[in-house]
């Protein structure tokens, strides 16, 4: 008893020894507990969609579009030389999902799920950055420790192929550069969907094509689009899988080789985005115009898939 009371003066009685550790214990607890709920709790990055596609086609008007929800006319944008990510917010009142007007609101009612919509560069040197973010998705399935572009970026639930519905003719080769980075696009997919090292199948990503520009006269309907798509992919198909045969491959690796720059379904005569569904990827074509605002199909379908 004498022992504690004499503890208990020791304490109570103002010294510098005092001073110190009581000083000590305010500066150190604080940090210590900081830095133990730090390790303690996971970091959840956010999902991410990609805007990808060639220059032109209104990807980053599109972008500035849904994160001001639409107020005011169409801001004056410049071709994007790097990724540019912007936080969303998906708003859910039940089961129905608010249009991107609603959920861009502060006070929107509901549940909220946040998610990054990155804008990418479209012109064809700068590609790479797309490309390589779909890279990283097949890096973490394969088990590949290199990190996706854009450190802290969460899973890729989907890409939005934005392409200008009024350049998809034959004449000027809009078609074919559409095309060309669309079959780059699906390839980088469809390799994904046979990179796990085990049985279970990683992640589907879709991919929404986005017929923009419908407002003008020349601009295509959203089915002629996927049909003229649909028809230079399979020529852009036939004509690799040549080259492929004049490049001098011996004629036991044809085959496997072949196979594996095939895309959709081997061996088929033409190609349609339903043989992509062998590989877990659902591929729509929607029209929509970022100028008139009509691009709730396009949120609507972003906001099924976070």
């Amino acid at each position: 008893m004498e022992q504690l009371k004499d503890a208990l003066e020791y304490i109570l009685t103002p010294s510098p020894a005092v001073f110190i550790v009581g000083g000590l214990i305010v500066l150190l607890v604080p940090i210590l507990v900081h830095i133990f709920v730090e390790r303690a709790t996971p970091y959840a990055a956010l999902p991410s969609v990609l805007l990808v596609g060639p220059a032109g086609g209104g990807k980053t008007s599109l972008q500035a579009l849904l994160e001001r929800g639409g107020d005011g006319h169409p801001p004056a944008t410049h071709t994007s030389q790097t990724p540019q990510p912007v936080e969303l917010t998906v708003s859910r009142d039940g089961m129905s999902i608010l249009p991107f007007r609603e959920s861009a609101r502060d006070d929107a009612p509901g549940s909220h799920k946040k998610f990054l919509l990155v804008d990418t560069p479209g012109h064809g040197k700068l590609r790479n950055h797309a490309m390589d973010r779909i890279a990283g998705a097949i890096s973490k399935i394969s088990g590949n420790s290199k990190k996706e572009s854009g450190g802290g970026a969460g899973p890729v639930r989907g890409i939005v192929f934005v392409v200008d519905a009024a350049a998809l003719d034959d004449g000027d080769g809009g078609l074919a550069a559409a095309a060309a980075y669309l079959y780059d696009v699906l390839m980088a997919l469809q390799r994904r969907a046979g990179a796990g090292r085990t049985s279970r199948a990683p992640g589907a990503i879709p991919v929404l094509v986005a017929a923009n520009k419908l407002d003008l006269f020349t601009a295509l309907p959203a089915s002629l689009v996927r049909s003229n798509l649909e028809a230079e992919l399979g020529r852009i198909r036939q004509s690799r899988s040549k080259g492929l045969l004049d490049s001098g491959v011996g004629i036991d690796d044809i085959g496997s080789e072949e196979q594996d720059a095939w895309l959709g379904q081997y061996g088929s005569d033409k190609f349609t985005f339903g043989q992509m569904r062998e590989f877990d990827i659902e591929v729509d074509v929607v029209g929509g115009s970022v100028l008139e605002g009509k691009v709730d199909k396009w949120w609507d379908w972003i906001a099924e898939r976070i």
